[in-house]
This record gives structure tokens, C-alpha cells and sequence, in this order.
């Protein structure tokens, strides 16, 4: 059964799920289009990866209704399997077969698979086509698991944290194959809690805290951030007050701190008076809300049924 044009990759209304009594997820709603990078984001424990396993057909919702690839995935999953690529936060690839060997392995498990050469040239691993993947950096090896995941020529793939603990230059590698992925039309849905992974990739996001969404939109948008004042900064000498005209702001530790109305008649006002009073003005910047500031406004205190060591899904 194949998606029509016009028919989301993912549409969810309702899922629940619960371990014991620890409430994972708690009702969310979500619809990812086709060919778009969709982020979930939120603290450890609060119902990312669970998520993703109802979606997966790994896990039944305890209520609610799933869709994926117009399929339900826990009823109609071995129909599903083929036409997604899971990456997992870790991986079991045997360490001592070569890139190509350990792609050919899984290609041999679908259908219809993507030629292990063209795989391969697709993840950037082209010249480490006979290298034994105990050999791959941090980096290859995460090309290496998107590259198993793009074995079966999926539509949609799923990516669990797919860069937690990697460095900055294998973060870096790593989203070069997400950015390329995109650029193929597959829909990618991943869940991550940096926010400048977000903010590189992704088309759309949604904050899951306590196992609800409580904020979706594009990286730009979110929580209102395009509607938020951002923040002037600035250093004054000890002792030196500034203008009453400038109202309330904020002082800590030699840093002002102020948000105004108006950005471009506050800068043209202050400037002016530090020029007409001699007063030295240091380190002059304008703040603009991040989506960290935004993320962590919505996030707060994620509550008693959330674990926050990492063991809750």
C-alpha cells in the first residue's frame, strides 16, 4: 500500500502509553508531511523515544490511533518494516566486517534495496568502502548506521538522539547526512535535546515535556520566539547611573541589562547620550531570545511522573 502525494508520512491523535505507573506519554498529537525533517525535543524522560517506538511499531499505544505511511504500525507492521530505516541511539554492527559488507548484510533483508555502492557514496563513506567498522571514527560510524538504515531504499527514517555523546567535528559529519537525506525527499523525524541540532535541520518542531507536546512550530517560530523583544546589554563604570529616560533594567556584576519597546529609538537614544556625556558604553550587544531560551521557558520543571537519570522512555 502506497502513501498518496497529499497523505502526511506520520499522523497521530491521542497516544498514550504507560509503563507501571510511570505515564510516558500522555496524550500527543502529531503530523510530519512528507519529505520533511520533523525534531521532537525534550529532556530525558519525557516520552521522545517511546514516541517513536508506537510510530515504529515497536510498542502499542495504550490509547489513541497511529498512521504511518498510512499504515498502522501495530497492527500492519510487517507491512511497514520495509519502508522505513530506524537509527537507534546505539547500534549492534558486527565491528570487524567492512562498510560494504556490513551494508550488503542488511540490504539482503529487504525486498528492494538501494545498490550498496550508491549507499555508500550517499553517507560520504566512499573511501572507507573496505575499512573494518572498528576502524571508523565516531562520525563514520554514525554514516555507517544511517547508511543500514538507508539499506531498504525507505521513505521514512526514524533517528533516536542520533548524535548524543559524538563531538563537535562528528556532530557536524553527522548532519551532513541528515541535510543530504533531506535533499533526496525522504522524510526524516528525529529526536534530539540539543537545540542547535534542531535548529540546523529541522523544518518543524514540537517540545514533549511530561509526555505532552506543549509547543510545535518552526525553529524561528516557536514558543512566539519571533514575536520576542530581545535584550540590550551593555557595561557602565562603577557608579554610573543610567538615564531615567531608559527605565527599568537589569545590573549584575558591571553588565545593564534592559528590553526595550523599541529597539532602533533605545540604541539611537543611548548611543547618543554616551557620546554627549563622555560615558564609556563597553561591550555594546543586542541578545535576540535563542531557541535554548525558548526550549527552556516551555520545559521548566518536567514534574514527579518524569524521570530525569535517563531510565524512563
Amino acid at each position: 500500500m502506497e502513501t498518496t502525494s497529499d497523505e502526511p508520512a506520520v499522523l497521530a491523535a491521542g497516544i498514550v502509553k504507560s509503563f507501571g505507573d510511570v505515564h510516558a506519554v500522555r496524550g500527543i498529537d502529531l503530523r510530519v508531511e512528507r519529505g520533511e525533517v520533523f525534531a521532537i525535543l525534550g529532556p530525558n524522560g519525557a516520552g521522545k523515544t517511546t514516541t517513536l517506538e508506537i510510530l515504529e511499531g515497536y510498542q502499542r499505544a495504550d490509547a489513541g490511533s497511529v498512521r504511518v505511511l498510512g499504515l498502522d504500525p501495530g497492527s500492519q507492521r510487517p507491512a511497514l518494516k520495509p519502508r522505513i530505516g530506524i537509527v537507534l541511539q546505539a547500534t549492534g554492527v558486527d565491528n570487524y566486517l567492512t562498510v560494504a559488507e556490513s551494508i550488503a548484510m542488511y540490504s539482503g533483508y529487504y525486498p528492494h534495496p538501494r545498490p550498496v555502492d550508491e549507499v555508500i557514496e550517499l553517507v560520504g563513506l566512499t573511501a572507507k568502502r573496505n575499512a573494518r567498522v572498528v576502524r571508523l571514527s565516531g562520525g563514520q560510524q554514525r554514516r555507517l548506521d544511517v547508511a543500514i538504515a538507508l539499506a531498504g531504499d525507505p521513505e521514512l527514517l526514524f533517528l533516536d538522539e542520533p548524535t548524543t555523546g559524538f563531538d563537535p567535528s562528528a556532530r557536524q559529519e553527522a548532519w551532513e547526512v541528515v541535510r543530504g537525506l533531506s535533499a533526496l525527499g525522504k522524510t526524516v523525524l528525529l529526536t534530539t535535546h540539543y537545540m542547535d541540532e534542531a535548529q540546523n535541520l529541522a523544518d518543524r518542531v514540537a517540545v514533549v515535556v511530561g509526555g505532552r507536546i506543549v509547543a510545535e512550530g518552526t525553529p524561528s517560530t516557536l514558543g512566539g520566539r519571533d514575536a520576542l523583544h530581545p535584550t540590550v546589554r551593555f557595561e557602565l563604570p562603577a557608579g554610573v547611573a543610567t538615564p531615567e529616560w531608559l527605565g527599568p533594567v537589569t545590573r549584575t556584576d558591571g553588565h545593564v541589562d534592559l528590553v526595550p519597546d523599541d529597539l532602533v529609538v533605545t540604541l539611537h537614544r543611548l548611543t547618543a547620550w554616551a557620546l554627549e556625556t563622555g560615558v564609556p558604553m563597553e561591550r555594546l550587544e543586542i541578545r535576540r531570545p535563542s531557541l535554548e531560551d525558548v526550549y527552556l521557558s516551555l520545559v521548566g520543571d518536567p514534574g514527579p511522573d518524569v524521570r530525569t537519570d535517563g531510565s524512563a522512555r
